[in-house]
């Protein structure tokens, strides 16, 4: 089969796409003839062999990444019933990788079957993007009384959470980079969408809300951009972070909070994500609201020869959505 293999840690041209042996599913796992493969931002730190990806160790070279795939059950393992066989999936390989391939083997316990009407892409999109947004959803008590300000609305999570405060019939605003993304925003059914580039968007969401302040931020984006918003929010208002993709997790201090009265919170933490069922759970139900149509997952395809593009694009800052190598 083809895959793509990294054979040092470094920049997105390390990626190469390679012939390598077929992998043989083991006891317990299925083989998946992948359609797609989810790109996370995560990959691209541990490509670069800068660690800094959470709970993920740099992998040992030569190594094929990739930990979201989706696509149809091949062959099975001993003990695995051969009813798989044939059965379109979708799974989230955890710690482990490979999922940049034709071929990818997963633990059958992992493994979802594809709700009706869903697309590879899509369930790759909310296997992984689709849970955390549930995640984050499911501490923010979204409500329409919320005025909600969204980091990096185009992004794969930020796009489902302006579609969820839209649903709810709360005011949303969006910040996105440059024209094209604030438009895509827009599109979504943001009430507002603001060009984060700008550096007085602070100023322009204050005007586009008149008397009303932010009273949710949900921020995946850390670092400046993320104090910025946090600063927008009004007394009493709720912060809820799920990543740093600037690279910086929000920098506050207790007396921020104090200040207005503020709370914050962290979705999913690392003792959640160890206890039995919890991210299956959160799977479970993106997957649902996915085929439902009420969360539509934006998706920038690649083909998987061009996996080094995707990197490139996600790190520069060129995608929307959701990447995915089909």
């Amino acid at each position: 089969m083809h895959a793509i293999r990294l054979h040092e840690f470094g920049p997105a041209e390390n990626l190469r796409y390679e012939e390598v042996p077929d992998p043989v599913p083991a006891a317990g796992q299925l083989r998946v003839a992948v359609e797609a493969s989810g790109v996370h931002l995560i990959d691209t730190t541990l490509r670069s062999g800068q660690g800094g990806g959470g709970p993920l160790p740099l992998p040992a070279l030569p190594a094929i990444p990739g930990r979201e795939v989706a696509g149809a059950v091949d062959s099975v393992g001993d003990g695995v019933d051969p009813a798989w066989v044939g059965r379109r999936v979708v799974a989230h390989l955890g710690q482990a990788s490979a999922g940049y391939a034709r071929l990818a083997v997963v633990a059958a316990e992992s493994a979802h079957v594809l709700p009706d009407g869903l697309g590879a892409d899509a369930a790759v999109a909310m296997i992984g993007t689709g849970r955390t947004t549930v995640g984050v959803l499911d501490r923010a008590f979204l409500t329409s009384d919320d005025v909600v300000l969204v980091t990096a609305a185009a992004g794969g999570v930020g796009s489902l959470l302006v579609q969820a405060g839209r649903n709810a019939g709360a005011v949303v605003v969006g910040a996105a980079g440059g024209p094209a993304k604030v438009r895509q925003v827009r599109d979504l059914g943001a009430t507002h969408a603001v060009d984060y580039t700008d550096p007085a968007w602070p100023d322009h969401v204050r005007a586009a809300l008149g008397p009303l302040a932010p009273t949710l931020l949900l921020d995946g984006v850390g670092g400046p951009l993320g104090l910025a918003a946090m600063d927008l929010l009004g007394a009493g208002g709720r912060l809820v972070m799920f990543g740093w993709s600037s690279g910086e997790i929000l920098p506050f201090a207790s007396s921020d909070l104090v200040e207005r009265a503020l709370t914050a919170s962290w979705p999913i933490s690392r003792h959640q994500v160890g206890r039995p069922g919890f991210l299956r759970g959160l799977e479970t139900r993106a997957l649902a609201e996915a085929a439902a149509g009420r969360l539509v997952p934006l998706v920038h395809r690649f083909p998987l020869e061009r996996a080094a593009d995707a990197h490139s694009a996600l790190e520069s800052r060129q995608t929307t959505g959701k990447v995915v190598l089909v």
